[in-house]
């Protein structure tokens, strides 16, 4: 029997969800609606599900690797994470974990899921996953639809006459309504909010594919002929990759397909798509208020706050979003929380790295928090995870200063090699080979004085690295 075999796309950028949200770190990887991040989240909720593999593909891409490897070793998840050299949108991601997939051997059924969905109830979407295997292993291309529960202009939708329990054909894919015209949908019972989630064999999904997309899965097919991999790591071959086009598997195969079935979903999903999406599945007071992290109100209601690093005090506010980090702030009408996405693209043609990063930066070895930065000098502090290890690295125009404030490092500086502890500190001139290491058992905190003409983090030649970035300088 065809064991169904998870396939996480993990690609997205949320930028409707800024200023938590960012492209170095989207919410994907963020804990917004719970405790565990929204991509392990989506992992977990395949344990115990009939027939699943003991395994999960992940499409992901090279900036957010090691969060996602991380994060996956966090919940004891065995993965193959495919690197795209390039987003191509939702069609040749999902062309790649099939190829993958075919590559070992079985002819998996691949449930196809984005990573930064919230569904509340796992019983019934496990449910809906085992009525559509049958369908799935004849042949068939399912989608789920999520039963839905108000008009919405925001997403697409499914027309499709159930009957019975199991997957009926798809009468028709419909773009995202007008008003009304999504009242007639919730009203009629024959339309569905479209999940983006799949459900079929690897097999079944490549042949349609050829047919329908060949240039697609042309440039997939060459790029994982002559793939790399590197630990969980699976590279495409780049050139040929990125001749491929970019286009959804809504528009290049769904939409087309005569193979094309659904399966009705009602297990309290949200595609999260924004702040008011995501205040619709969080806690909220008698009020109507969800707040999150230090938040002082009065006179408040229907409002959404998160303090992530201070006092947050609100007053008088209907309908707000106040979304506070360490540094930004967005303040928005929540009726107006899908325009958020606007609101950063202004952020990008003015080329602000807010857009990009967040204050607190996350490196396969831990992370830096850029404290304070002027003219011709900066304060980090670094966080060093136990058993890691930086670059070894030397720099053309800035002097280091170490000072250690918690736990224990190793230093290589030039021939010598020496332990700092709390209240120790070190000097490493321009020029000077370095390293940080932390062959210990606890998080190591680091001080860093950066003096210089120049403080980029490009202005960095690697020596050795643990984790494969020799040569780089970012």
């Amino acid at each position: 029997m065809n064991s169904i075999l998870p396939v996480i796309l993990s690609g997205g950028s949320g930028t409707r969800l800024w200023p938590a949200s960012r492209a170095m770190y989207p919410k994907q990887l963020l804990s917004l609606a719970e405790e565990r991040t929204m991509l392990q989240a989506t992992a977990l909720r395949t344990r115990g599900l009939r027939d699943a593999a003991d395994r999960c593909l992940i499409v992901s891409n090279e900036a957010h690797r090691f969060s996602v490897a991380e994060q996956l070793a966090a919940i004891e998840t065995d993965a193959s994470i495919i690197l795209e050299p390039e987003g191509r949108n939702t069609a040749p991601a999902v062309a790649l974990a099939a190829l993958r997939a075919a590559a070992d051997g079985e002819d998996a059924i691949l449930l196809v899921m984005p990573a930064d969905h919230v569904i509340k109830e796992v019983g019934a979407f496990q449910d809906a996953v085992a009525r559509g295997s049958d369908a799935a292993r004849d042949g068939k291309l399912v989608t789920f639809g999520i039963v839905p529960t108000h008009p919405e202009t925001g997403f697409g939708y499914i027309r499709a006459i159930v009957e019975g329990e199991g997957a009926v054909p798809v009468e028709s894919f419909v773009e995202k309504p007008d008003a009304a015209t999504a009242e007639s949908y919730v009203a009629d019972g024959e339309h569905f909010w479209n999940s983006g989630m799949f459900l079929f064999k690897a097999s079944t999904y490549l042949e349609i594919l050829r047919k329908l997309a060949p240039d697609i899965h042309e440039a997939c097919v060459e790029s994982m002929q002559d793939h790399s991999i590197d630990g969980q790591f699976v590279r495409p071959q780049s050139e040929a990759f990125l001749r491929c086009p970019g286009n959804s598997i809504d528009y290049a195969v769904m939409e087309k397909a005569e193979e094309a079935a659904m399966i009705p979903l009602d297990a309290g999903w949200s595609d999260v798509g924004s702040w008011a999406a995501l205040q619709d599945v969080m806690a909220s007071d008698d009020d109507g208020n969800s707040f999150e992290g230090d938040v002082v109100s009065h006179a408040c209601e229907d409002c959404y706050v998160l303090a992530e690093s201070r006092l947050v005090g609100v007053v008088g506010m209907k309908d707000a979003i106040v979304v506070e980090t360490k540094d930004s702030v967005l303040v928005a009408d929540k009726n107006r929380s899908q325009d958020v996405k606007e609101l950063v693209e202004k952020l990008k043609q003015e080329q602000r790295p807010e857009t990009e990063l967040h204050r607190q930066v996350f490196r396969p070895w831990g992370s830096f928090d850029s404290l304070e930065n002027e003219e011709n000098f900066q304060v980090k502090r670094l966080v060093v995870k136990p058993g890691a290890i930086l670059s070894l690295q030397k720099h053309a125009h800035r002097s280091e200063h170490w000072v250690v404030v918690r736990g224990k490092v190793q230093v290589t500086r030039n021939d010598d090699i020496f332990d700092l502890g709390v209240n120790e500190s070190t000097y490493v001139a321009i020029g000077d080979v370095h390293r940080i290491a932390n062959p210990f058992d606890e998080p190591a905190h680091v001080i860093e004085v950066q003096c210089g003409d120049y403080l980029g983090e490009d202005d960095i030649v690697r020596l050795e690295d643990d984790y494969g970035r020799e040569g780089t300088n970012t």
